[in-house]
C-alpha cells in the first residue's frame, strides 16, 4: 500500500532536506515532482492540484524558507495537508442510540461486502456487542451460504432467509427479529451488481427507508483506483452513504483511491480491508496513514496489533528462559507463530520507520514462505530434538528434511539462525533487558 508513492516522495524530500537553504524555486520544483508522483499513484487530478496549491501557499512563506531546517518544515506542512486530505481523524463505528444498531453494507459484486460484514461483526463482537448478520442478497445462490460459513467461524448467527424472495421484506423481518431477541447490532449484507443500475439503487433505497440504518457503508475495491472514487460519488449522490470501507488495499502499491475519496465524495474512509483473514480490517487513521505515505512508519498501529496477540504469561516465561539460556527450537517456533498472527510481514515491515524503504532499496524480498518453511522444519523434529538442538547430527537432519519436504541445506539454515538468535538473546539478557 502506497509503496510506489512513498519511495518517490522520500527521494524528493531527501533532496530538499539536504539543502541548507531553500528558495521559492526549489520548493516549487519539488512540489511539481510531488504532483507528478500523486498523479502516477492514481490520485484524482483535481485532488492533486488542490493539494499542491494548499502546500505551496504555506511552504513558500518567509517563516519556512528562512528557518534553520526549511526542508523539514516543508515535509511537516505536507504531512499536515495529507492528514487534512485524508479526513483529520479516525471515525470508528460506535454502537449507540436506539437498538438494534443497523449497519447496511452496499457496493458492487466482488468488492468484498460479505467478507467485510463478517470482519465488522467480529470487531463489534469483541467490543461486547451481540451481533446478527443478515444476507439481503437473494439473487446470488451462494451468498447466504458464504455468510453463514463466516458467521459460524465467528459464532455470530445469520438470520434465515426462509425462502424469502423480497430483499426489502427480508431486511424488515431481520430487524424486527433482532429487536425481539435482544441483538444490539444487525449487519445487512446487501446485493451487488457488476455495475451500478437503477434496479439496484431502487432496491437499496427501499431497504434503507424500511430499516432506517444508523450507518450506510460503501464497500469499494481499492485496487480499482479512480473507479472506486467514481463509485463512491455515484452511491453517495443516489443513496447517501456515511463512509467507505476500502478493500484489497494490501494488493495496491499506488493507493490513489484512498487519497482521492474524501475530496471527491465528501465521505470519509472508515476502515481498510487488508487480506482475507477475518481480523484483516483496520480502522483508518488519517494521521498514521500520512506518516506511512511519507515513509515515517506507523509504530502505533504496530503496537496495537501486537497487543491483540500478546500473551503476558508466555512473555514472562520466555524472559525466564532467555535469562537461563534455555531457549529452545520449540520456543523459536512459538515466537514465529506469534509474529504471523500480526499479519503479512510486508505490512509489518512498512510500519517500522525507514525499514520498509531500506529493504526495497537493497532488493530484500519479504517472503512469507520462508516462515512456513521454518515451521515445517521444526515440526518435523521430535520433541527431544526441538528441546536439544545439539543432538541434530547428519542422519537426523536428513530425516527432518525428508519429513518437512525441504532440503538438508534448509534444515542447516534454520538451526544456524536459531543458534545465532540464542547468542544474541544471551548478550541482551546480560545487559539487563526486560521483555
Amino acid at each position: 500500500m502506497f509503496e510506489s508513492l512513498t519511495d518517490k516522495l522520500t527521494a524528493i524530500f531527501s533532496g530538499l532536506k539536504s539543502k541548507g537553504h531553500l528558495g521559492e524555486l526549489d520548493v516549487r520544483q519539488a512540489l511539481k515532482q510531488v504532483r507528478m508522483a500523486l498523479l502516477e499513484a492514481d490520485v484524482h487530478f483535481r485532488v492533486a492540484k488542490e493539494f499542491i496549491s494548499a502546500v505551496e501557499a504555506r511552504a513558500v512563506g518567509q517563516e519556512v524558507l528562512k528557518s534553520l531546517t526549511p526542508g523539514q518544515q516543508v515535509v511537516k506542512i505536507v504531512r499536515e495537508e495529507l492528514v487534512r486530505l485524508l479526513g483529520d481523524e479516525a471515525q470508528e463505528i460506535r454502537v449507540r442510540g436506539a437498538l438494534p444498531f443497523c449497519l447496511m453494507l452496499v457496493g458492487l459484486q466482488g468488492s468484498g461486502k460479505t467478507t467485510s460484514a463478517a470482519k465488522l461483526a467480529k470487531m463489534l463482537k469483541e467490543k461486547g456487542n451481540r451481533c446478527l448478520l443478515a444476507c439481503a442478497d437473494l439473487t446470488r445462490p451462494a451468498a447466504f451460504l458464504q455468510l453463514k460459513k463466516l458467521g459460524d467461524q465467528l459464532g455470530v448467527p445469520v438470520y434465515d432467509q426462509e425462502k424469502e424472495r423480497d430483499p426489502v421484506a427480508y431486511c424488515t423481518r431481520a430487524r424486527k427479529y433482532a429487536q425481539e431477541q435482544g441483538y444490539q447490532v444487525v449487519l445487512f449484507d446487501t446485493a451487488g451488481r457488476l455495475a451500478v443500475d437503477n434496479e439496484l439503487m431502487e432496491e437499496l433505497r427501499q431497504i434503507k427507508t424500511r430499516i432506517q440504518p444508523q450507518e450506510v457503508l460503501l464497500v469499494a475495491d481499492g485496487m480499482t483506483g479512480q473507479d472506486a472514487v467514481n463509485l463512491g460519488k455515484t452511491f453517495h449522490e443516489s443513496l447517501g452513504i456515511d463512509g467507505v470501507i476500502l478493500t484489497k488495499m494490501d494488493g495496491d502499491a499506488r493507493g490513489g483511491a484512498a487519497l482521492s475519496l474524501r475530496s471527491i465524495t465528501g465521505c470519509s474512509i472508515r476502515y481498510l480491508g487488508v487480506g482475507e483473514r477475518l481480523d484483516g480490517l483496520e480502522l483508518f487513521h488519517p494521521d498514521r496513514m500520512a506518516q506511512r505515505i511519507l515513509g515515517m512508519g506507523d509504530i502505533l498501529s504496530l503496537i496495537e496489533k501486537a497487543t491483540t496477540v500478546y500473551d503476558q504469561q508466555k512473555a514472562e516465561e520466555l524472559e525466564r528462559k532467555i535469562r537461563k539460556d534455555s531457549f529452545t527450537l520449540e520456543d523459536f517456533r512459538d515466537q514465529l507463530q506469534q509474529i504471523r498472527k500480526l499479519g503479512p510481514l510486508q505490512e509489518l515491515v512498512s510500519m517500522i520507520p525507514g525499514v520498509g524503504r531500506l529493504a526495497r532499496a537493497q532488493g530484500v524480498q519479504i517472503d512469507e514462505r520462508e516462515l512456513t518453511r521454518v515451521e515445517a522444519v521444526i515440526n518435523s523434529m521430535t520433541t527431544k530434538e526441538r528441546r536439544n538442538h545439539i543432538i541434530l547430527n547428519g542422519s537426523r537432519r536428513r530425516r527432518i528434511a525428508q519429513g518437512s519436504g525441504t532440503t538438508v541445506a534448509d534444515v542447516n539454515r534454520v538451526v544456524k539462525k536459531f543458534v545465532e538468535m540464542r547468542k544474541m538473546m544471551k548478550k541482551v539478557s546480560r545487559k539487563g533487558f526486560r521483555i
